[in-house]
């Protein structure tokens, strides 16, 4: 994920699923040693629901093709 894709994402963690910075920074201590799906992460632990992991991939989708949004 481009840094600049990759900071938006962050900012939509917080401010739309109003993910605490403590809860972010457990998936990314984890991702940095065990590169995965970051947004699997975030659910495997338990820090989101299913339907918040389906909202993370449609954001996903929408950041990576801005033009057909």
């Amino acid at each position: 994920m481009p840094p600049i894709i990759y900071a938006r994402f962050l900012d939509f963690l917080r401010e739309e699923l109003a993910l605490s910075q403590d809860s972010i920074a457990i998936a990314q201590r984890h991702f940095e040693r065990h590169p995965s799906s970051f947004p699997m992460l975030l659910w495997q632990y338990g820090l989101i629901t299913l339907e918040q992991l389906d909202r993370i991939f449609d954001w996903l989708e929408n950041a990576s093709h801005p033009d057909c949004a």
